[in-house]
Parts: structure tokens; C-alpha cells; sequence
């Protein structure tokens, strides 16, 4: 009889987890910044949407903006600063963020991939584990922006 309470209760308990678990379902993006990114189109086509621009400012280095990138999760925008044939930034401007575990993913990878943006100076850089997908569109987008600047 205790045997059969234990197991009912451990059902329970175990039915309750798989119950409660939130899958990541969100399609929607979120602009983290959107300076350069007026015409950019977040729900853009297969795997590339709207085509890169640059802008220049003196001084500062120029800004360019890569292709958004259409991922599983959502759109990825990737803008750059490049002067004197270097990237001396890298920023997301659109990230994946239609529900709290790609802001909690997103949130610690992509200042990990904007850092290792400048240190390799080009889209060969390591994916954080656990954001995978971002990590691919960041790349595509960034490689396209780099590719925009001649780099």
C-alpha cells in the first residue's frame, strides 16, 4: 500500500513538471536599438530581408547594417562601426524576444558575440551554448554587413 502511494505521489509530481514547462513559441522580435534600421522589414523573407545600408559620421567611423536574418525564434540585425579598416563595434539591433527565455538566452549571449565581433574582426566567432539559433543569424547578418564595409 505504501509502495502505491509513493508511485502515485512521484506521478503526480512528475505529470505537475511536465505540466508546467514553457516551451520558447514566440515568433516576435524586438528592436534592442534602431538608429540605421528605419527601412529595415523585421518580418522579412526566408533567410534574408532587407539589404544592408551604411551611414557615415566623421571622426566616429562608419555604420553598417546587415542583412536581418529570419531564424526559427525571429528576425537578427547586426550594425557595425568600422574605422580605419576595423570594426570597432558591433551591435544587435534586432534580436529574438517574443518570450522571457530567448531575453534571458539573448541577454548574456549577444554582448558575448558583439565582443568577440571586434577582438576576431570578422563573423568566425564561437557560439555561446543554449543560443545556437541566434548565434546563426548573428553571423549571417554580421558577415553581410562586413562584406557591405569590404572587410
Amino acid at each position: 500500500m505504501r509502495r502505491i502511494v509513493i508511485w502515485s505521489a512521484s506521478t503526480l509530481g512528475a505529470l505537475l513538471v511536465l505540466l508546467s514547462y514553457s516551451t520558447s513559441t514566440g515568433r516576435a522580435a524586438t528592436h534592442i536599438s534602431s538608429p540605421a534600421v528605419a527601412g529595415a522589414d523585421p518580418a522579412a523573407g526566408a533567410t534574408t530581408g532587407s539589404a544592408g545600408s551604411s551611414s557615415g559620421s566623421s571622426g566616429a567611423g562608419t555604420t553598417y547594417t546587415g542583412d536581418v536574418m529570419s531564424t526559427q525564434w525571429g528576425p537578427v540585425q547586426v550594425q557595425i562601426t568600422v574605422s580605419g579598416g576595423r570594426v570597432t563595434s558591433a551591435d544587435a539591433v534586432q534580436v529574438p524576444t517574443g518570450n522571457p527565455r530567448d531575453e534571458q538566452i539573448n541577454g548574456y549571449a549577444v554582448p558575448v558575440y558583439e565582443s568577440e565581433t571586434v577582438t576576431a574582426q570578422s563573423a568566425d566567432i564561437d557560439a555561446v551554448s543554449g543560443a545556437t539559433v541566434t548565434w546563426q543569424g548573428y553571423t549571417g547578418s554580421l558577415q553581410s554587413a562586413l562584406d557591405e564595409a569590404g572587410l
